[in-house]
């Protein structure tokens, strides 16, 4: 293993965090709040180690895929190590557990939180909260690649690594080109929905905010109420429509955009992914209308919970703890879906599901016809038995992990709803649960332990389980 390329590009990376960390000081200082100097200390500790790792380049510089994993698991924990400081030394989150888990819930794009009160947390803390959420949707080591020069031609690894989803590709033949075509997508959807937000009267600094966690699918909010303050149809219509956006494979949004929409049309998961939202939003839709005045508000209401949970995003403009029984396993169901593979949404994704299900099918026709030879075939080409194992060892893997933090936040001796629904959330990347966890409440009166075991479930989640479990396997540490 290359040590010294990993020790390199770890400093690199803490040196892109500190040079973030500068955007909430700026906020701070045109504020006029005192979180300066608790942004500054962040910014000198956090650079000064990421220069301390990266003083020398290496000689060899590749990365493979033994490189590419440890340094995308050890780099995610860094990451949210470093990133908990400032919410510490200001006193705002004075427990470095409770601020740990909040900036693992950022970076991860979950959007649980442990803060009571977001009123009284300073505009620079509510701008790094949500702008965690915006780096980790597409993933700091995508940006790093794209923008700051680390390995020799072989930075495919890392974004393997971090990607979500069963297969990742380059867009085009160059890794750090694809990367930067990714980030560029990335802001101008992010700016253009800002926009559309100030035309719908929010504020110019919500809009920021809110829009980053729509971007990264994250769903922290700035205010206790979240989008439901605004109480405007306009705006929850822009959110749901971006929510949905950020939840297709980036790819099929870049050839939409270069004008080739034949494989837009022709995506077996986008048009999976949209026919859930659609058979969902109904199903909601005509099971809570007796609660409200028209179909048509049902249908807003809806179409929004169903979006922000398919898309792991975790805004909330109702209390869906308060709806039937039919609509909440609906919601809990979609919160294993995901979104697609390839974008800023979590979960099992759908990608995944439909190949699945498909390999059920395949194995119940070769029972009948045992000698006929059958495949599966996914977006037009043949699923490789090396992909279908790849899924089946994920799923053992993500229900391993799953079944023991359920056990573990069971000693809680919370209600099941309340302990199911915060494991699922965190390893999905939702947010809100429901019961004790829901909408309406927070993760803070959980012990130590637990928002421990939930901030690891929330990483294991965010990165697919693979390179947080090599971490933990023997073999990857000999020869």
């Amino acid at each position: 293993m290359n040590k010294k390329m990993i020790l390199f590009t770890l400093g690199k990376l803490l040196k892109v965090e500190a040079v973030f960390l500068l955007l909430p000081l700026l906020v701070a200082l045109t504020s006029g709040e005192e979180e300066v100097a608790a942004y500054g200390i962040a910014f000198a500790i956090t650079f000064l180690v990421g220069t301390l790792l990266s003083l020398k380049a290496p000689e060899n510089r590749n990365i493979y895929a033994k490189e590419g994993f440890f340094i995308v698991g050890i780099s995610w924990c860094l990451l949210s190590f470093f990133g908990a400081l400032p919410l510490v030394f200001s006193g705002e989150i004075p427990s470095f557990v409770d601020a740990f888990f909040e900036t693992v819930s950022g970076f991860t794009t979950t959007g649980s939180s442990i803060l009571t009160d977001l009123d009284v947390i300073s505009r620079a803390s509510l701008f790094w909260r949500s702008f965690t959420h915006w780096v980790g949707g597409m993933g700091v080591l995508v940006f790093t690649v794209a923008f700051i020069p680390l390995a020799s031609g072989r930075s495919m690894h890392i974004l393997k690594a971090e990607m979500p989803g069963p297969v990742v590709g380059k867009l085009v033949s160059k890794v750090r080109v694809s990367a930067r075509i990714l980030y560029v997508i990335y802001a101008v959807l992010t700016a253009i929905e800002i926009v559309l937000l100030l035309l719908g009267g929010m504020p110019l600094f919500d809009s920021v905010l809110n829009s980053f966690a729509t971007a990264g699918t994250g769903g922290f909010s700035m205010t206790n109420e979240g989008i439901g303050l605004y109480n405007s149809a306009y705006i929850d219509g822009v959110i749901t429509f971006f929510m949905i956006l950020f939840g297709i494979n980036f790819n099929l949004v870049y050839f939409f955009l270069i004008g080739k929409i034949l494989p837009v049309l022709k995506s077996e998961e986008l048009r999976g992914y949209l026919v859930i939202i659609t058979l969902a939003t109904v199903g909601i839709t005509l099971n809570i209308s007796p609660m409200y005045h028209s179909y048509l508000e049902a249908f807003r209401y809806a179409v929004f919970q169903v979006a922000s949970i398919i898309t792991t995003t975790g805004f909330a403009t109702a209390n869906y703890d308060l709806w039937p029984m039919f609509s909440q396993t609906i919601l809990l169901l979609l919160m294993f879906v995901g979104a697609c593979s390839g974008s800023t949404g979590g979960g099992i994704k759908v990608s995944r599901i439909l190949m699945l299900f498909k390999n059920a099918v395949k194995e119940v026709k070769k029972l009948l016809h045992s000698r006929s030879v059958m495949t599966v075939n996914f977006e037009g080409s043949a699923v490789s038995p090396k992909t279908l194992n790849n899924i089946h060892s994920f799923l053992v893997l993500y229900f391993l992990v799953f079944a023991v933090a359920l056990l573990i936040l069971s000693l809680e001796n919370l209600d099941f709803q309340t302990t199911f629904s915060a494991v699922a959330t965190c390893i999905n990347n939702v947010g809100p649960g429901f019961k004790a966890v829901g909408p309406t409440e927070n993760f803070a009166f959980l012990s130590n332990y637990s928002k421990l075991t939930l901030s690891f479930v929330m990483l294991a989640g965010r990165l697919e389980i693979f390179p947080i479990f090599i971490l933990f396997s023997k073999s990857f540490w000999k020869g």
